[in-house]
């Protein structure tokens, strides 16, 4: 190769890596497992989840109650690669969900474990559930 050719190649390679990076992120998430939550008064439907860690999701969370819900799950969502965080409510800790709306939330779970969620408003009438990350 000539001084020319590698001159070349050390100018346009970073350029070229950065121009494909974005297409494999935003190609992750196309290939994101579809999760639904149905939050209900004053339930979740279903009440337990697993994710696989490192796999990216679709967390669909359908509010078919007459009152607002939220999805409080602190150290799950701590632990998770948010990819929009405006969906977050209360400095990260959950997802608010107004009657009869839904909210899409594109997360990867970070580390395996057990985790708790809760409605913020109605866990004292039994609106609990658990998280699972294998």
């Amino acid at each position: 190769m000539t001084a020319r050719t590698l001159r070349l190649l050390r100018t346009a390679l970073p350029l070229l890596l950065t121009a494909v990076a974005p297409v494999h992120a935003a190609d992750r998430w196309s290939q994101a497992e579809v999760m639904t939550v149905v939050m209900v008064d004053n339930r979740f439907e279903p009440d337990h989840l697993t994710f696989h860690s490192g796999q990216p999701y679709e967390l669909r969370l359908e509010n078919h109650g007459k009152d607002l819900h939220e999805f409080t799950a602190p150290a799950f969502l701590r632990a998770a690669t948010v990819r929009d965080k405006q969906v977050l409510a209360n400095g990260g800790t959950d997802v608010v969900v107004q009657s009869g709306k839904s909210v899409r939330v594109f997360l990867i779970p970070g580390a395996k474990g057990h985790y708790d969620l809760h409605c913020a408003d109605h866990d004292w009438d039994g609106m609990v559930g658990s998280i699972t990350v294998d």
